[in-house]
């Protein structure tokens, strides 16, 4: 973890410091720049409320993945190799028959789930990487995030 001000490596837990209205995660050094704050207490589970590990999480992120074109004939000749009927793909997969058949036939388009699904009981590959994800992790190898530290270089220079 990197101090948001400074950029310097944090050792041990960061602290969290407001500075004009914002909370930081900040090493020890930078806190003397805002007000520190103490740790929110954990939420009580009351009446109503879905136990911790069971809330729903609104990140809007893009896909990372797509099917490929041919999944279906890719589906179908791998359950062939193997020697198994649509009926015994679909008890391999816990799906029902229908589905198999869908899939197959071109009119039903895997989601994440059940791609992934297939991939490990065929052992095929049907989900490659989009070109913006194959972007972000071309970028994100080259590039560490910009700290507030950076930006304040910047202005200055």
């Amino acid at each position: 973890m990197r101090c948001e001000i400074c950029g310097k490596k944090v050792i041990g837990k960061p602290v969290r410091t407001k500075i004009e209205n914002s909370i930081m995660l900040t090493c020890n050094d930078c806190s003397k720049f805002g007000k520190v704050q103490r740790e929110p207490p954990k939420p009580q589970r009351g009446p109503g409320r879905a136990p911790a590990g069971r809330r729903r999480s609104f990140r809007s992120q893009e896909p990372t993945h797509e099917v490929i074109e041919n999944y279906q004939a890719v589906i179908r000749e791998a359950r062939e190799k193997n020697g198994w009927s649509r009926e015994d793909l679909g008890e391999k997969i816990y799906e029902k028959v229908s589905v198999i058949n869908r899939l197959e036939s071109g009119k039903m388009v895997p989601d994440l789930k059940l791609a992934r699904k297939l991939e490990k009981t065929l052992k095929v590959t049907l989900l490659e990487k989009t070109e913006q994800a194959q972007m972000d992790d071309q970028s994100a190898a080259h590039m560490r995030r910009a700290t507030i530290g950076d930006i304040a270089r910047i202005k200055k220079g």
